[in-house]
């Protein structure tokens, strides 16, 4: 199979598709790896890195999508990509189909099969190819967090550790999956106080067992929500439904009950975000203030530290393109079940029922 690894075009994207640790493995399985030119250079993999495992390197990111079978990538295709789709070509990466419609009705029309990372699950309910992004995100989150939170950039003046005779910082954590245990685990580290809350008892339970005892566990519903809001300085929003887009657990009418300075991350954005007000920002441009409270909304965390995430990315996802590539994309499907349930559009039809649910088509479109 030819096998193409383009440049990433979203606004400070510094991560890649793939390691030369990665195309060497496809490479050794008789596979032909096509790499654009500077794709790696954000994460510290240059031409010549790829060149020695056996890539081909390639001038345009039109040249990759054309004489590639398979599209390995990190994020959804933006617009400026849609017309070098071809009908059959393989997409594989995070798309977050149910917070774009456009991008949906893109991928649909250009006859692609769209295999998305964020809905390959295994038999344990984990999603194996997220996890080591919302690691990422949810670390992020508190580093991020800390430092909108002073007040040269209208945060509250608070530092998260506090210091001897002064109270720590208090943050507040919705969502006990991988984003919020990681942005508790990180916010504990510095000293803060933090709440962690779910609807999920056994998640709630396991926070517990796991981390340091100034980490308390909470119910989560609209008034436990709206009593912590009024006293915690940062808010991380780590919400996710799998494939589907994430519920407002904040309301816009909650930010007036927040004090001033107060900071909300959203690391759900890529899923339309749980906060009413969160919207997509950039790493250029990373927070807007609304009614005094700082949101940080960026869609892809993980692309400001690009070494590490695209080494712990590629870690998970190549066993499963090696499969794609070693069986054809029917095949591989038919085989392993977490990677069919990454099956998100065949040929321009929806076969994820969430999306169809997001956007309230009837049925999948053909």
């Amino acid at each position: 199979m030819t096998i193409g690894v383009p440049k990433e075009i979203k606004n400070n994207e510094n991560r890649v598709g793939m390691t030369p640790a990665g195309v060497y493995e496809l490479v050794k399985n008789n596979h032909i790896v096509y790499v654009q030119s500077t794709a790696g250079e954000g994460s510290g993999f240059l031409d010549h890195d790829y060149q020695k495992v056996g890539a081909i390197i390639l001038d345009t990111i039109g040249q990759v999508y054309a004489m590639s079978e398979m599209i390995v990538k990190v994020k959804e295709p933006i617009e400026e990509e849609y017309g070098l789709i071809q009908k059959d070509q393989v997409v594989f990466t995070y798309f977050h189909f149910a917070s774009s419609e456009p991008l949906t009705k893109a991928m649909i029309e250009s006859k692609s099969v769209c295999i998305a990372y964020e809905t390959v699950e295994d038999v344990q309910g984990t999603l194996p190819l997220l996890t080591p992004m919302s690691e990422v995100a949810g670390r992020m989150a508190i580093q991020q967090g800390a430092k909108y939170l002073e007040k040269p950039v209208k945060g509250r003046g608070v530092l998260l550790g506090g210091v001897p005779g002064v109270q720590p910082g208090k943050v507040l954590v919705l969502g006990a999956g991988v984003v919020g245990i990681q942005a508790a685990k990180m916010a504990a580290g510095l000293g803060a106080h933090v709440t962690i809350m779910d609807i999920n008892m056994n998640r709630l339970r396991y926070v517990n067992d796991v981390l340091p005892p100034h980490v308390i566990t909470e119910f989560s519903n609209e008034f436990n929500i709206r009593k912590h809001i009024k006293t915690h300085d940062l808010i991380v929003g780590g919400v996710l439904l799998k494939g589907a887009k994430a519920p407002n657990l904040i309301s816009k009418d909650m930010l007036k009950e927040m004090r001033p300075g107060t900071v909300i991350v959203d690391v759900a954005v890529d899923q339309g975000g749980c906060v009413e007000t969160t919207k997509p920002t950039t790493h250029e441009d990373p927070i807007y203030i609304i009614d005094d409270v700082v949101h940080y909304s960026v869609a892809n965390m993980p692309g400001a530290v690009p070494y590490t995430s695209t080494v712990a990315l590629t870690n998970v996802t190549l066993p499963y393109v090696v499969k794609l590539a070693n069986l054809g994309w029917e095949k591989a499907t038919e085989k392993d079940e977490a990677l069919r349930k990454g099956l998100n559009i065949i040929n321009g039809r929806v076969v994820y029922k969430e999306i169809v649910e997001a956007f309230g088509w009837e049925t999948t479109l053909t």
